[in-house]
């Protein structure tokens, strides 16, 4: 194995801590993610060539650094660069938030939950493939039950590395779920009807009849009429993506039941909206709906929110 480190100069303020956290859902562990309070590490699959990711904190809220080692076989400069544009992107460095930071100072509702959680960045996932087999797995079950099907995915047709006597494991590729087949997935305890739906979409990308990575350039109502017409995808799991996978800063998933329930503890008495009442509302925020979702979650699972 060889070792290689770089540095990430993300845009301030950035709090690397409430970022790596948010990353994992403020747990330890999210899917491939790993946060130990101090690193963050991730395998990453390079189109074939795996590389351990290990970043923490130089720095501070307004002036941060980031320090990131690289271990993997064959270390060529292409490799560095697209690993260090790959966390780039997972941990949202090059985003300037002072525009949504603005708009929040002027909210009421906003500004203590803005201020309390200053320099949260919004992570991404690694490909719109990730995101997109995630949001289908987590659909209609608990986030313990979930979370015990993202680690069951992972460990079992995700590539691995062992590294210092402990395997990593990166992200399925679809030509691994393809193999695996419905009996696979089923075999690891997902429904009948997320495996079929997870295997045809992977094979619609192995074979090419798909291509979700050009969403990235696509207009946030292209990418909702792709992603809508795909089986099993609905606007809940499109508005998601659009956060998640591909960083716009306008997402909203104004069905999501407990987005309803945290916006109606903030400004509707502690009852609930309603969709169509949550999305009219939300136009105040508009163009940074994504940062007011992310930071609302964010709020009640660092438990800044009850």
């Amino acid at each position: 194995m060889e070792q290689a480190s770089v540095t990430l100069t993300p845009i301030p303020p950035y709090d690397f801590n409430l970022t790596a956290l948010s990353a994992v859902y403020f747990r330890d562990r999210y899917g491939t993610n790993w946060f130990d309070g101090a690193v963050f590490r991730r395998l990453l699959d390079l189109k074939g060539k795996r590389c351990l990711t290990s970043v923490r904190s130089l720095g501070t809220l307004d002036s941060p650094q980031l320090e990131v080692k690289i271990t993997g076989a064959s270390l060529d400069d292409t490799t560095i660069a697209a690993t260090k544009h790959q966390i780039a992107w997972l941990l949202d460095t090059d985003t300037d938030l002072s525009p949504f930071y603005v708009m929040a100072s002027q909210d009421p509702i906003l500004n203590p939950l803005v201020c309390g959680l200053q320099g949260l960045h919004l992570p991404h996932s690694a490909s719109v493939f990730e995101a997109l087999v995630l949001a289908i797995q987590g659909q209609q079950i608990s986030f313990h039950v979930a979370r015990l099907l993202r680690t069951r995915l992972t460990e079992t047709f995700g590539a691995p590395m062992k590294i210092e006597g402990f395997t990593y494991f990166a992200f399925p590729r679809p030509e691994a779920l393809v193999a695996a087949g419905v009996e696979g997935l089923r075999a690891i305890k997902f429904s009948a009807r997320k495996s079929e739906y997870i295997v045809d979409i992977a094979a619609a990308l192995a074979s090419g009849k798909l291509e979700l990575e050009g969403l990235h350039h696509q207009p946030d109502r292209e990418v909702i009429r792709v992603l809508t017409s795909i089986r099993r995808v609905g606007l809940w799991t499109a508005q998601w993506l659009l956060i998640s996978a591909l960083g716009r800063s306008d997402g909203f998933p104004h069905d999501d039941l407990a987005l309803l329930r945290t916006l109606g503890i903030l400004v509707n008495e502690g009852k609930p909206f309603q969709p169509e009442e949550a999305l009219q509302y939300s136009g105040r925020w508009s163009p940074f709906r994504s940062y007011v979702t992310a930071y609302l979650f964010a709020a009640v699972r660092s438990g800044r929110l009850a």
